[in-house]
């Protein structure tokens, strides 16, 4: 709006383009405006799926990757598919599976540093695509890595080296002579992840086959889109978001539980202990997945991660963290959709600063702003989370200091580390 505003409608698109699928509302929006130009993707191919078409290579090439190298790389790894049985996405593939029906479901991801992102795109790719009819692969990014005997017998470790790097390497080789199951890819530069986009995109539709589930659908994905949906709904005939009432505030914490206790200390601790000890429904153990309606920043990141190492070090359970509402369209499906496995800790927050979104494109009316939004989507996520039987902590951070508040949350838990 603030383009068209300045620039006039006439000049304002050619300052965009659009990258959609063909008979969207952003690709109508975008003819409408006149955008420079509208990458039309090919609509059979889904979302997470789609790193090697318009969706990913667009970008891509506006970022200045050289996009004929990267396809290069994969049309390698296409053509060893059928020459290296023990080396391609169909090996691979099949350990996945395997291990899942092992009983090794926590995929642990442990990658050269150069390359960490990729692991963001695998964990949507293995969540969104098995996490569904009581199974799933749960993949877990960028996870501190412990001493060996941290670890259940519920993992399966895959580290994927980076010539010149060896973030990892010592602990790998720990892993390794204790026992616990690693796979190692090594790759010799960057552009070798085009080749690791056709190998993990393989992999996942052939573990799709050993868990006996469609790996190209995401049927609970909606769920939570329905109950968000309906929540902006009401808030735009009564002007409120329907909130339930916290059980409880302490230290500008409201705390939303089933659990017994009237302290942070005592509810976070009973909600870990109880998913240490509990059992999934379908067998296996359980995973602790922090959800954060934060402000993704390099602070906040930090005190999710030190959030999550000490729970990984106090409960020995595997612990996954993911943006809200990102999260949503990436381990959201495999949440409500696979054998029970997950305890979810929501934490939401209050906005440092929000925004009205425009009704149109071009128009300043506006029913609706971003923390809105942001809020309708927590809670419809976590009563999806409920009506599947899933046990949810809800944490709301009340006042301006968000980082004080996950400061506060790791340190109501043990700090007696593993390591």
């Amino acid at each position: 709006n603030q383009a068209l505003h300045r620039l006039g409608a006439r000049e304002a698109g050619r300052h965009f383009v659009a990258i959609t699928d063909p008979g969207s509302s952003l690709a109508a929006t975008a003819a409408r405006l006149g955008f420079r130009k509208i990458f039309l993707g090919d609509p059979d191919i889904g979302g997470r799926y789609s790193a090697l078409s318009h969706f990913g290579l667009v970008p891509a090439a506006l970022a200045g990757v050289d996009i004929v190298q990267l396809l290069s790389s994969a049309s390698r790894m296409a053509r060893r598919e059928g020459l290296d049985p023990e080396d391609g996405g169909a090996w691979l593939g099949t350990v996945l599976g395997e291990a899942v029906q092992a009983g090794r479901d926590k995929l642990t991801l442990i990658l050269a540093h150069a390359i960490r992102p990729f692991g963001a795109w695998a964990e949507q790719l293995l969540a969104e695509s098995t996490g569904k009819e009581g199974t799933g692969i749960v993949p877990v990014d960028r996870e501190v890595v412990l001493a060996p005997q941290a670890y259940g017998a519920d993992r399966l470790f895959v580290h994927l080296a980076l010539s010149g790097d060896d973030t990892g390497a010592a602990e790998v080789e720990s892993l390794i002579a204790h026992g616990h199951p690693v796979v190692t890819i090594r790759i010799v530069d960057p552009y070798a992840l085009g080749g690791e986009c056709f190998r993990w995109e393989m992999a996942t539709a052939v573990a799709g086959h050993f868990l006996k589930i469609n790996p190209f659908d995401q049927p609970n994905v909606e769920a939570a889109k329905k109950r968000a949906r309906a929540m902006v709904e009401a808030y735009r005939r009564e002007g409120r978001l329907s909130v339930p009432a916290p059980s409880f505030v302490e230290a500008g914490i409201a705390v939303d539980t089933e659990m017994e206790g009237q302290t942070l200390q005592a509810v976070l601790r009973g909600f870990l202990e109880s998913a240490a000890a509990a059992e999934a429904p379908q067998g296996g153990r359980s995973y602790v997945a922090i959800q954060a309606y934060v402000q993704p920043t390099a602070q906040t990141d930090a005190a999710l991660q030190a959030l999550r190492t000490r729970i990984q070090e106090q409960y020995r359970l595997a612990t996954t963290v993911g943006f809200g509402p990102r999260f949503l369209h990436s381990t959201g499906q495999l949440h409500k959709g696979d054998g029970g496995h997950g305890w979810f800790i929501q934490i939401t927050s209050e906005a440092p600063e929000d925004a009205p979104i425009p009704d149109e494109a071009g128009r300043d009316t506006s029913s609706l702003s971003f923390q809105t939004l942001k809020t309708a989507q927590a809670l419809g996520d976590g009563q999806a989370l409920k009506d599947a039987g899933r046990r949810v902590l809800r944490v709301h951070l009340r006042g301006p200091d968000v980082l004080a508040g996950l400061r506060r949350l790791r340190e109501v838990l043990p700090g007696e580390a593993l390591r």
